[in-house]
C-alpha cells in the first residue's frame, strides 16, 4: 500500500538509552561455542557492545524520562501534544494502554488521542504513517510518537543467535503540521504468513507462561531457549529481507521519480551489520549511505533502531540544513515498510542515557 502525505514535517528525534553497557566477551561464555568461534561471530557480525534495561526498568519509563526531558528543556509544550502514539511490543501491562499510562503520569489534556500500536521491526515507519494520517484531521496539529521496546529479559542468555544484538532503547519523536510542502512518500507491505519467523511462544492467551514453558531446551545450532524466550528463525528472516526489501524501495524511489543517487542517507533498520551490508550490495547503495553501526554500539531494539540512527549518525545535521532521507524497517509481523522524505530544520536530535 503506498501513501502520499504534504505538509508536515518531523520537528525533532530525542533516543534513550540505558545507561548499562554489556560487551559481547561478558556474554559470550554463556554459549556452547568455542571462544574462537564466537570471535569469528563478532568480526561478521558487527558485535560489540549493547545497552541493556536494568531489572524492573520498563518502556514506559524510557518514554517518560525522555518526554520529561523534553518538557524540562523547552523542546516540547506538554498542553501542545494532540495525540500519543506509542509503537511496541513490550508494552507494561496486557492492559491498560501504555499510552494511556504515559498520558496519566503527566496530566496531559483530555482532549486529545492515545494509541498503543504493536509493532516491531517496522514500528517507526508504522507510526509515522499513522501520525501522518492524524495529522490531515483539522484537530490535531502535534503528534508525539513513542518507539520503545525493553526485550531483554525475553531473549535467552544462551541464546547466541539473538542475545549478542538484541538491545534496549526508546525514542521520541515530534511530527507536526508544516507550510512546506514537499511531499512524503510511503508505503507499508505485511505478510502474515511469514508471521512467526519471530515469535515468543508463550506469555501470551494462547500459551500462559507456567513452569513448564520455562524449561530450557537445546536447539540443533547449539542455542539453549525456553517457550518463554524470543525465538527468531535467522536464515528464512535474512532471505526474507533480501527478496522483499530491494523491491520496495526500489518501488518508493520510482513513485517519487527520483534516484538512488538523489537520496542522501538511507537510514535502515539495523539487525545486524552483515545483513546490512547484503542489503546495501542489493539495493547497490554504497556503504556509506547506509550506515551499519547501531548494532555494534548499542543493540537492536527493534523499530527504534531507526530513530536511533538518525540521532547518531546524522547529528545536527538535520537540525542546522536538510537532507532526503529513505527511512526503512522490516521484520516481525513479517512487516515492512519505507518513507521517503526530507529530514532538515529540526528543533533537536539527540541522545540521551537513562
Amino acid at each position: 500500500m503506498d501513501f502520499i502525505f504534504r505538509n508536515k514535517r518531523i520537528s525533532g528525534i530525542l533516543t534513550v538509552l540505558p545507561g548499562r553497557t554489556v560487551t559481547f566477551e561478558e556474554e559470550m561464555g554463556n554459549y556452547s561455542f568455542s571462544a574462537a568461534k564466537s570471535m569469528k561471530l563478532k568480526l561478521a557480525m558487527g558485535y560489540k557492545e549493547h545497552r541493556i534495561a536494568r531489572p524492573g526498568q520498563c518502556s514506559s519509563d524510557f518514554c517518560i524520562h525522555g518526554l520529561q526531558y523534553l518538557f524540562d528543556n523547552g523542546l516540547l509544550d506538554k498542553d501542545s501534544i494532540d495525540a500519543l502514539l506509542f509503537v511496541s511490543q513490550s508494552p507494561d501491562y496486557y492492559m491498560p494502554p501504555t499510552s494511556n499510562i504515559i498520558q496519566g503520569h503527566f496530566n496531559m489534556k483530555h482532549d486529545m488521542v492515545c494509541l498503543d500500536i504493536n509493532q516491531g521491526c517496522a514500528g517507526f515507519e508504522i507510526g509515522l504513517i499513522q501520525a501522518f494520517m492524524m495529522l490531515e484531521q483539522p484537530a490535531v496539529n502535534k503528534v508525539v510518537l513513542l518507539n520503545a521496546d525493553v526485550l531483554s529479559p525475553k531473549v535467552s542468555d544462551r541464546d547466541r543467535n539473538s542475545k549478542p544484538l538484541i538491545g534496549d532503547a526508546a525514542s521520541v519523536t515530534v511530527i507536526e503540521k508544516s507550510d512546506d510542502s514537499s511531499v512524503i512518500h510511503a508505503n507499508v507491505r505485511m505478510d502474515g504468513t511469514g508471521a512467526f519467523a519471530l515469535n515468543i511462544p508463550a506469555g501470551g492467551f494462547r500459551l500462559p507462561s507456567s513452569p513448564e514453558t520455562a524449561v530450557m531446551e537445546e536447539d540443533s545450532a547449539g542455542n539453549f531457549r525456553s517457550k518463554d524466550n524470543l525465538v527468531m528463525q535467522g536464515d528464512n528472516v535474512f532471505n526474507f529481507v533480501q527478496r522483499e526489501v530491494p523491491p520496495m524501495i526500489d518501488h518508493l524511489l520510482e513513485q517519487a521519480g527520483i534516484s538512488k543517487d538523489d537520496v542522501d542517507w538511507y537510514m535502515f533498520h539495523q539487525p545486524n551489520k552483515f545483513m546490512l551490508h547484503k542489503l546495501a550490495d542489493k539495493l547497490g547503495v554504497p556503504y556509506g549511505k547506509m550506515p551499519a553501526n547501531i548494532v555494534e554500539n548499542f543493540g537492536n531494539a527493534s523499530g527504534v533502531t531507526v530513530p536511533t540512527n538518525i540521532s547518531y549518525n546524522l547529528g545536527d545535521s538535520v537540525v542546522e540544513g536538510t537532507r532526503l532521507v529513505c527511512m526503512a524497517g522490516f521484520g516481525v509481523g513479517l512487516t515492512w515498510s519505507s518513507i521517503l522524505m526530507e529530514l532538515g530544520n529540526m528543533n533537536f536530535n539527540q541522545i540521551i542515557e537513562f
